[in-house]
């Protein structure tokens, strides 16, 4: 999975906004103000940062070796590094965005959640 494509997919989910908060080199999703996933535009090869499920991470890491590792410039317990254009297999790199998002989401006010559902 390319940089576009990963855009593509987490801009396509309800309630998505990019922006470029940390500088021009790092984009950012996030649903309802929340990040749920940053890339890197300068590394290469390319890299996302998505928020998982701590057993879940430990578990990735183990599987994926180098490839899925412990969030850069993040929360090590909650967030993951993830290559994209390497040995993952693209319907894990969609299944990890979904997962980052649902966890955000999950976590939002009611109020939030409401005005989510009703975009």
């Amino acid at each position: 999975m390319n940089i576009e494509e990963f855009r593509e997919y987490c801009i396509s989910k309800k309630g998505v906004t990019e922006s470029f908060p940390f500088g021009e080199d790092t984009l950012v999703f996030k649903v309802m103000g929340k990040m749920f996933a940053l890339v890197g535009l300068e590394n290469h090869p390319a890299t996302a940062n998505l928020k998982c499920n701590p057993e879940r991470a430990i578990e990735l890491r183990e599987a994926y070796e180098g490839l899925i590792v412990p969030g850069y410039h993040m929360s090590k317990v909650h967030w993951n590094t993830v290559a994209l254009e390497q040995n993952v297999p693209h319907n894990l790199l969609l299944e990890l965005i979904d997962h980052s998002y649902d966890l955000v989401v999950d976590s939002l006010t009611k109020k939030l959640k409401t005005a989510l559902k009703n975009l």
